[in-house]
């Protein structure tokens, strides 16, 4: 009997073992119930998140574990069904549970998550949310072919149907639009530079960025502007319990940066970058170099690059803030800051350049303050006022000739937005609000011998008045957004009105159905009025519309698109049809008939996105093609008839895979897409000095291809000190892609191809510390 009763004792004691990692993995398989207390300690470990509660409201609860395969917000929904308990959600990290009152409002869930459909999209980091949105946690991030450590922008450029012709983060392309029709906002401030090296790094401290939401189609109606998408990039938003800092390089530059406690109240986020690459040269830093000097003014296409080096001098430096004040239980202020810049000196004393002088700066300022209150259970109201700079300016002194140039762009952006977000109950939410910008941009070309000199200021006052509705149902299969936004661009006399939605249905368990559609508008675009602006590294100068030769864009876009998860597959394919209408010839980058004809057109573009993801518990591996064509259509140009696009990439193809082995991850990837278009010069010239062109865009550069591969390694220096080492090889295979063509002729000589080539094999390796 007695033996009988330790086997028994041995038994239950398995159990219990059994019972408890079952509940760490969230598995119903066990009907044993849980502690509540211990199932809300899993919970915030495996989401990240922090759960506040009472004591005595769940002392005494015990419930079975909820489903592991469950997203955060059906595990607290699971919960709340078998303990009656609600959860207040009250941002993305920090949640409250408290028992139901008597108060029908305190079942009202003021805030709550966007719905996860696909976790781990791609790889670690990155999600996609019900209403369609991607998001990317730099601070979950797992690794991407070709970047030794996360770079934001970059990575947005592994998604489907997102692409940059000429590898710049300057220069990104989504569904067919140009980078200036991305709404890039930096903590609610439109952001007008992005990058540092003249676009070919991201200027965004990706250690202090909580979350990066992409918008491709049906933006929600509180942002204006943007006809192509809305990339939103925000940092942690709460006051850290505990110190969190990091340092490190790589062979372009170091950086820092610290998130502390100021007191209970007040909290300090700051970030410092500087590049080095003035005092101590590099295999990357020749690499970029050489990818942005190619077929530039300054490389007159003949000199050697050593020459380029021993005449230049470039660096770059950004640094953010961001001060964090939870005044009351009900309200909290924000202050945020951000400063980038670039700077190029050039010098060269060879006969061909005649003893030049020049120099080239970007630099950007902006700021903000942000106030939340919570008004009610129900009732959240936020203001906004911001401050955004941009300065472009550039010098060209020839000393033989005494003769100088001056180019300048400046664009001053204030804004300021009034929201409301009401909770009608937990499944339908009403958002509404104003929003105003004023912005002035101002544009100089100075030269000297002979003289010349053009300066214009132009200013623009909008007005934004919106609403939507979001619903979900009880069981999150079902999704639903439709809003309504209205513009009034007071000196162009100009109202204009923009419906946009958003809806999905979950359906056979693993499949979901989705439709997006939206009208924009902005009225802010970029243009090129010489190909040899800013000594052709930096062309393209911001401009207001002005009702005549410079119109407002508008854009129309609708897409359908179905998914299939299950068991770490996701298939998806989207189809999607836009046309953006105003675009002006001189904003397109014209490199032939046109390149001095200023008309107004169109360009519509139709595709579908693919893409296969199959994730294993240490390894993913995705494929991802994107199909399209995108014709413009200007009614002055090609008797009106459709030709490509100059960013018209009909095929794009990447296969990619990552591997984690506990503290290492490795990744690969392959980038394939067809070339771009060109147009080639006619058989039959004149000695006139100028080119015969046939028919626009009817020739493609030769297909792109290039391997990436990285991995990085994650070790313990000392208690609560951190390190890790990372490399990375772009273009392993020193492929020799060419990114763009163009003619030129001097006078009646011959006729010269110039191709702008891509990089070439790049190495970068960087070494950090976290503590």
């Amino acid at each position: 009997m007695l033996l009988f009763l330790k086997v028994n004792s041995f038994k239950r004691n398995i159990l219990y073992f059994i019972v408890g990692f079952s509940m760490c993995c969230f598995s119903q398989s066990n009907k044993a119930k849980i502690p509540l207390k211990t199932i809300l300690k899993s919970v915030e470990e495996t989401f990240n998140v922090r759960i506040s509660f009472a004591d005595e409201t769940i002392e005494t609860i015990s419930i079975l574990p909820p489903n592991q395969n469950f997203t955060l917000q059906q595990t607290l929904d699971d919960i709340s069904k078998k303990t009656g308990l609600i959860f207040n959600v009250l941002n993305e990290r920090f949640i409250a549970l408290e028992k139901p009152k008597t108060n029908d409002l305190s079942n009202v869930k003021l805030q709550r998550l966007d719905e996860v459909f696909v976790q781990n999209y791609l790889t670690k980091g990155i999600s996609k949310s019900i209403d369609g949105t991607i998001e990317i946690s730099p601070q979950k991030f797992g690794i991407l072919p070709g970047l030794s450590e996360p770079d934001i922008l970059q990575t947005i450029q592994t998604l489907p149907g997102i692409t940059s012709v000429d590898e710049r983060i300057s220069n990104i392309n989504i569904r067919g639009g140009t980078n200036d029709q991305n709404l890039i906002l930096y903590e609610g401030i439109r952001m007008y530079q992005t990058g540092h090296f003249f676009g070919l790094i991201s200027a965004f401290n990706p250690y202090l960025t909580q979350n990066v939401n992409v918008s491709l189609n049906g933006t929600r109606t509180k942002y204006g502007s943007g006809v192509s998408s809305l990339i939103s990039i925000n940092n942690d938003d709460n006051i850290t319990e505990k110190t969190k800092s990091g340092a490190g390089f790589n062979l372009l530059s170091v950086d820092g940066y610290s998130s502390f406690k100021l007191s209970d109240k007040m909290g300090l986020q700051v970030s410092a970058r500087r590049s080095y690459t003035d005092a101590l040269l590099t295999p990357t830093y020749d690499n970029y170099l050489e990818r942005i000097f190619n077929n530039s003014q300054l490389s007159n296409n003949n000199s050697p690059q050593q020459q380029l080096q021993q005449n230049e001098s470039f660096f770059f430096y950004d640094a953010s803030l961001k001060f964090l004040y939870d005044i009351d239980k009900k309200s909290k202020l924000r202050v945020n800051a951000i400063t980038i810049f670039n700077q190029l000196d050039y010098s060269a004393n060879d006969d061909f350049n005649q003893g030049t002088t020049s120099n080239l700066s970007q630099k950007s300022y902006a700021a903000n303050v942000t106030y939340d209150r919570r008004i009610n259970k129900s009732t959240e109201f936020n203001t906004q006022i911001y401050f955004s700079n941009y300065q472009l300016f550039g010098s060209n002194v020839i000393n033989q000739s005494n003769q100088s140039l001056t180019q300048e762009n400046v664009v001053n952006d204030f804004g300021l937005r009034a929201n409301f977000l009401k909770s009608v109950d937990n499944h339908l939410s009403i958002n509404y609000g104003y929003q105003f910008n004023d912005i002035s941009v101002s544009d100089l070309e100075d030269v000297s011998n002979p003289n010349f000199r053009r300066f214009e200021r132009n200013v623009l006052s909008t007005h934004g008045v919106y609403g939507e509705a979001e619903f979900t149902s009880v069981s999150k299969n079902t999704y639903g957004r439709v809003g309504l936004r209205g513009n009034y661009i007071g000196k162009l006399d100009a109202l204009l009105f923009e419906p946009r939605f958003s809806f999905s249905q979950k359906f056979l368990s693993y499949f979901k159905f989705e439709i997006l559609g939206e009208i924009k508008s902005q009225s802010i675009t970029q243009f090129i009025d010489l190909q040899q602006d800013f000594f052709g590294i930096e062309k393209r100068r911001w401009q207001l519309s002005n009702g005549n030769d410079v119109p407002i864009l508008k854009s129309n876009q609708f897409s359908v698109g179905i998914n299939y998860k299950n068991n770490g597959l996701l298939v998806s394919a989207e189809a999607y049809t836009k046309k953006v209408s105003g675009i002006s010839a001189e904003s397109q980058g014209f490199q032939n008939q046109f390149q001095f004809v200023n008309a107004d057109g169109d360009y519509a573009i139709k595709g579908i996105d693919f893409l296969f993801n199959k994730q294993f518990k240490n390894f993913s591996t995705w494929f991802s093609y994107s199909f399209s064509k995108n014709n413009y259509r200007f009614q002055s140009l090609n008797n009106n008839e459709e030709f490509p696009n100059n960013i018209d990439i009909q095929h794009v193809i990447n296969i990619s895979s990552a591997y984690v082995l506990d503290n290492l991850k490795i990744s690969a990837g392959l980038n394939w897409h067809s070339g771009r278009p060109f147009t080639e010069p006619s058989e039959n010239q004149f000695n006139s000095g100028t080119i015969l062109y046939k028919s626009p865009n009817d020739e493609r550069i030769e297909d792109y291809m290039r391997l990436d591969i990285s991995a990085n390694y994650n070790f313990e220096v000392a208690k609560n000190v951190n390190g890790e080492v990372g490399f990375s090889i772009l273009n392993v295979f020193d492929e020799d892609n060419t990114i763009n063509r163009f003619f030129t002729r001097n006078g009646t000589e011959p006729i010269v191809q110039n191709n702008e080539s891509a990089l070439g094999f790049n190495p970068n390796f960087s070494f950090r510390l976290k503590f």
